[in-house]
């Protein structure tokens, strides 16, 4: 490994011995939760990860390099640092170039996990086909990401402010297969379901770890998303969660808004209409994500 990466001893000793590693972003630390909540937050996704089994390996850019494996000291200082960039595949070698602080994306993560030999990834839910789309022409680049960084990507499905059919649809375009993990359906992130099918179905960790090495040792140059339905205790209401998707959305409208500044603005609203239920359904989604992509993570290491 040579720079711009830095790999943290514990991850890169992990990754050479074949033992369990899952990768973390840090959006959410900077740019998804106030601070101290985002750094909060990703500390307990990685004590998710290791109690079960795995290791974890969250993923930012200080002072000019690509760390996988952020200490405490360094989420805190990505947390506390003025205008941090967000940071995806378009501006990833600008951000280190100008040793600029940068929180990884979910294309960003994927890219610098594979990069280093880590296969699995959990976030909360993917970037996809913005519902204006065939106006604004906003697709998000985890999209493409997926369609030719080969490592497995647990989420909750795609983030419920966007076009959901449109986004499957693409998916299946770009030849990214999903595994629904004990479900049929596509999740919506906030509920379990979209009304939207999945390609395959798979019960058990075991059968998903067996159809992602598959997949991997055929060469097909994709990831595979792992569609992991927030658990049914965590969801939001369908009343609750219509209205404020709805208000939300037509708020974003009246204001104008385009480009990367959309996301943010929806996800605020939402969290303001629904009392904060929001926030609270997107931890409970994220730590279960994080918790069966250690499963997974580990029934890869096994099968080695």
């Amino acid at each position: 490994m040579t720079a711009p990466y830095v790999c943290a001893d514990e991850i890169a000793d992990a990754i050479a011995r074949g033992r369990p590693v899952v990768a973390l972003e840090t959006t959410l630390v900077t740019h998804g939760l106030p601070h101290p909540d985002g750094v909060g937050t990703a500390l307990t996704l990685e004590n998710e990860i290791r109690q079960g089994g795995a290791i974890p390996a969250t993923i930012g850019i200080l002072r000019g390099a690509i760390r996988v494996g952020l200490t405490h000291a360094e989420l805190n200082e990505l947390a506390t640092t003025p205008d941090v960039v967000k940071v995806n595949l378009s501006n990833l070698a600008a951000t280190v170039a100008a040793g600029r602080p940068g929180a990884t994306t979910v294309a960003a993560t994927m890219f610098a996990a594979h990069a280093t030999g880590i296969r699995v990834f959990a976030t909360g839910g993917i970037g996809g086909v913005h519902r204006d789309a065939g106006i604004s022409g906003d697709v998000s680049a985890d999209l493409t990401a997926l369609s030719r960084i080969p490592i497995a990507v647990v989420c909750a499905g795609a983030k419920a402010i966007l076009d959901l059919p449109r986004t499957v649809e693409m998916l299946e375009t770009l030849g990214v297969p999903v595994f629904g993990l004990r479900t049929n359906e596509f999740p919506a992130f906030y509920r379990r379901s979209s009304g939207l099918s999945v390609d395959s179905r798979m019960d058990t960790i075991e059968a998903l770890a067996s159809a992602l090495r598959t997949h991997l040792a055929l060469g097909l140059g994709t990831g595979v998303l792992i569609a992991n339905p927030i658990p049914a205790s965590d969801e939001l209401p369908p009343e609750t969660y219509e209205q404020a998707l709805e208000t939300a959305l037509s708020d974003a409208a009246r204001q104008g808004l385009r480009g990367r500044g959309v996301t943010p603005f929806l996800l605020e609203r939402l969290r303001a209409l629904s009392g904060g239920e929001s926030v609270r359904a997107n931890l409970a989604l994220l730590t279960n994500n994080a918790r069966v992509a250690a499963e997974l993570a580990r029934a890869l290491a096994q099968s080695r």
